[in-house]
């Protein structure tokens, strides 16, 4: 199991890293080097060579192999971003890039998004170097840059550019998944992802005749948008259920004693209660408007409109997505993907998951292990073109009331320390064994 020395060190590393700031605005707007080199300094410590690319000077990943005792077997991808997203220091209670530790918690952007993990695999591979701990697998390392955004410069890079260096993986683990969830009945429920919504990020652009705001206009550009916006946004998305998204479902029911009625997937998830949280993101597709352009002058009616869309998708419905968006526009409006990633969907009865949820029984006797599906991405989309099936376990036991959600791109983001030492011995024992 993991040492002493490693506990108190992925609260250091945590600390360290919140502290160096790489905040990714988009647009490329980030510089993840700094990150980069600390991690790469301390795989290095531990006998791990380590690798540091750039698509774009400053955007730097870094990657490492581990040798596994057992060369018959496939190799596993365990990555972490070093990006964050950005925070306004006058909304928080302590300064975001402090990496300060309070009263047995550490603060700061990044400390469950996801500088945490990155933290985690760096004090557990240290501690192996310390007993001489081979895996039984070979493990590749990646920590990245660009996951904030488009992944450009980072996962989309590596598995582009340098598919070498993850020769032989066929599974990964990464960001949400593994952290406590608490239904306020006493119960400890920890999710471990095995499926990603799609994403669909849409711009959509409305035409009509430019002209003076006091004349009748009946092709206002402005009123064809409104008009598409707010259907897009008052649809209801029918039903869709994913083999994870029907494995949660039943295994909530059976958690809570109730009837698994698949067939009325609403009526079910209101007698789940808190849990329904888990999974009524990934129930349907969505499609949420989230940006508006349109006009320079009160007084002129602009001949084009332009509205941004988060869509998102769960496997096997892009083709219905895509329609069902082209009865929502209309006429007059078209459009567009401004980025688009796939959904993912990874085998449940994995050895893999099996051993993923027994190191969390391990060290939380009394939790519940659910499958679920994110209702956003991570970089697993991008090493998903690799032929890697991806998984959210990034382990955390977090006390009633820590809303582990909440904190993610959110004020006063934080992480107790004593969910970083559940985190690294889970992760050791798992790691080990994989």
């Amino acid at each position: 199991m993991a040492d002493a020395r490693a506990c108190e060190e992925v609260v250091a590393f945590t600390s360290d890293l919140i502290r160096i700031d790489t905040t990714n605005r988009g647009g490329g707007d980030c510089r993840e080097r700094p990150a980069a080199e600390y991690a790469a300094a301390l795989l290095a410590e531990a006998g791990v060579e380590p690798v540091l690319l750039e698509r774009t000077p400053g955007r730097t990943n870094v990657v490492g192999r581990i040798e596994g005792t057992d060369p018959a077997a496939d190799a596993l991808l365990v990555h972490g971003h070093l990006d964050v997203v950005p925070a306004e220091a006058a909304d928080w209670s302590v300064h975001p890039f402090s990496g300060e530790v309070r009263d047995g918690v550490v603060w700061g952007r990044g400390a469950v998004d996801m500088k945490n993990m990155d933290a985690m695999v760096l004090a557990v591979l240290r501690s192996w170097a310390r007993e001489g701990v081979r895996p039984r697998r070979d493990l590749v390392v990646a920590f990245t840059a660009d996951e904030e955004a488009s992944a450009e410069d980072g996962a989309g890079f590596l598995a582009d550019r340098h598919p070498h260096l993850f020769e032989g993986c066929t599974e990964a683990v990464g960001e949400s998944g593994a952290f406590t969830f608490h239904d306020g009945a006493g119960r400890e429920i920890y999710p471990v992802a095995a499926g990603e919504r799609g994403t669909g990020w849409l711009k959509l652009t409305a035409r009509g005749r430019a002209g003076h705001g006091s004349k009748v206009n009946r092709e206002n550009a402005v009123t064809r948008l409104a008009a598409a916006v707010t259907r897009i946004g008052e649809h209801t998305w029918p039903v869709r259920l994913t083999p994870t998204v029907r494995a949660a479902l039943t295994a909530l029911a059976a958690l809570y004693g109730v009837e698994p009625d698949l067939d009325d997937v609403d009526a079910l998830l209101a007698k789940l209660g808190p849990a329904a949280a888990l999974v009524e993101a990934t129930v349907r597709n969505s499609a949420n408007p989230t940006v508006l352009e349109a006009g320079y002058k009160v007084n002129v009616i602009p001949g084009e409109a332009v509205a941004h869309v988060d869509g998102r998708y769960l496997p096997g419905t892009e083709d219905e997505f895509r329609a069902t968006l082209d009865l929502l526009t209309g006429p007059g409006v078209d459009w567009e993907y401004h980025h688009r990633e796939v959904a993912l969907e990874a085998p449940l009865d994995a050895p893999l998951f099996a051993g993923m949820r027994a190191a969390v029984e391990e060290f939380a006797p009394g939790g519940h292990v659910v499958p679920y599906c994110m209702s956003g991405g991570t970089d697993a989309k991008q090493f998903s073109r690799l032929g890697i099936n991806g998984y959210g376990f990034a382990p955390l036991r977090l006390p009633e009331g820590f809303d582990y959600q909440a904190l993610f791109h959110g004020v006063d983001e934080r992480v107790p320390v004593q969910a970083l030492h559940f985190g690294v011995r889970v992760l050791d024992r798992f790691l080990r064994t994989a």
